[in-house]
């Protein structure tokens, strides 16, 4: 569900932005730093790279390519080829010369990222989020900037090196900038704000709501192996998408932590199972998970997500307070101090002007810190569902877990980790019986 839409006229901020965007036209390439060497040969135009080629990076890419008008689509990659093709064509039609890429810079397969990051400078990464951390790594290591979806990894493993790789993304002066999109939003900026200034006094406790029916249900087409399937349906199978309250509440967490001040909760419990969604194309996932987080202070966040048919469906963040109450995806405020905000546009196409116009200006922009907090605070609430019991932080910032197999290894040609029983129905993990940390 997107976020509600901004007004144009009242983002003054986005229009600095792009103020700023011209004006760099006339710095010196000294003054631009490191920052500027990762442009093509030094010249005007940015060569941008896909990594996945799925509905959401190829609304990024398009987003990327609104945001500069210097911006070349120069690479992409998917593990299906066809895919990539498809894309390309549907770019071509949307941007025209700004979509460069020929056939010999479209790529398939597990290691085709790779080619991608030697043929750009700002790598878009929107594929299965297991893939995340690694594909970020790489793209900083190569000197390139970086945006990428969420979630930023599925598990403690993957958070680890995405933190190392924002890390030398600061060292390196390179951009990182986050899918989750909230922190780009002037209107839930605002909310929050009016939160911290105290307009619904003290922060008594936070509603959390994801509720839909299934997502992105796909039948399975006659020829793939094993892993292609399972890759083409990966938001269903936990070791490529992380399940549920991984993939759909990292949006709701992230908001919740940066309410309560940019923190961590100090544990979790959740309850979570698989109760309708039995068919084969549902693969290896729950289908409904609570989770409650307790923070330091006392304020406990209740978060919720379910992707079964015929259900009730929200998507909410209410925070509760001693004097009001605040619904940030409607923008309003109630009680003492009501407010509402009436904006439109959006945050999506913000988080990109914002972007390039940070690697143009050589002021490099890094997400890191949200990203890595809000990913592993989701993936405490997983592991405590999957498990039945109940994650510390301090244990799961610890914790080395990944599922196996690490992306590294990831091949077309591997047994996955995942099998479907004699009924053709894929097993999921047992609360009370399983032990990931």
């Amino acid at each position: 569900m997107n976020p509600p839409q901004i007004q144009a006229g009242a983002l003054t901020r986005r229009a600095f932005l792009r103020t700023a965007t011209a004006a760099t036209a006339v710095v010196s390439a000294g003054a631009l730093d490191l920052a500027r060497s990762a442009h093509a040969a030094g010249s005007d135009v940015l060569r941008v790279g896909m990594i996945g080629c799925g509905g959401r990076c190829t609304g990024a890419a398009e987003e990327a390519l609104n945001a500069d008008p210097g911006a070349r689509l120069t690479a992409m990659c998917d593990i299906f080829l066809e895919r990539a093709h498809e894309k390309r064509k549907h770019l071509k039609e949307r941007k025209g010369e700004q979509v460069q890429v020929d056939d010999e810079h479209c790529f398939a397969g597990f290691d085709g990222y790779q080619r991608v990051i030697e043929n750009c400078d700002v790598t878009l990464i929107a594929n299965a989020a297991k893939f995340h951390p690694l594909h970020v790594k790489a793209a900083i290591a190569a000197g390139r900037h970086v945006f990428v979806e969420k979630p930023h990894g599925i598990d403690p493993a993957g958070v680890k090196l995405l933190s190392e790789a924002c890390a030398l993304a600061q060292a390196k002066k390179l951009c990182v900038v986050s899918g989750l999109q909230s922190r780009y939003h002037p209107g839930y900026i605002e909310a929050v704000q009016r939160i911290h200034d105290g307009d619904i006094g003290d922060v008594l406790a936070i509603e959390e709501n994801f509720l839909r029916a299934p997502y992105n249900v796909i039948n399975r087409r006659a020829g793939l192996s094993e892993v292609e399937w399972q890759c083409g349906a990966q938001y269903h199978f936990h070791w490529l998408s992380g399940d549920d309250v991984v993939q759909s509440l990292v949006h709701n967490m992230d908001r919740a932590s940066w309410v309560l001040g940019d923190t961590a909760p100090v544990k979790a419990h959740g309850l979570g199972g698989r109760s309708s969604s039995f068919d084969p194309v549902y693969g290896s996932v729950f289908d409904h998970h609570s989770v409650i987080y307790e923070w330091a202070n006392g304020a406990r966040v209740y978060a919720f997500c379910r992707t079964q048919n015929n259900c009730y469906e929200e998507v909410s963040s209410l925070v509760f307070g001693t004097k009001g109450k605040a619904s940030l995806l409607q923008g309003q405020i109630t009680g003492a101090k009501p407010w509402k905000w009436n904006g439109k546009g959006n945050p999506y196409q913000i988080e990109h002007d914002q972007l390039f116009a940070a690697i143009r200006s050589g002021n490099p922009i890094n997400n890191g810190a949200y990203m890595a907090r809000s990913t592993l605070i989701v993936i405490m609430g997983q592991i405590s569902c999957y498990t039945g019991k109940d994650v510390a932080w301090e244990d799961i910032s610890k914790s080395n877990f990944y599922y196996a197999p690490k992306p590294e290894d990831c091949r077309m040609d591997m047994e996955p980790p995942v099998k479907p029983g004699p009924d053709g129905a894929y097993p999921v993990y047992v609360p009370g019986q399983t032990v990931l940390i």
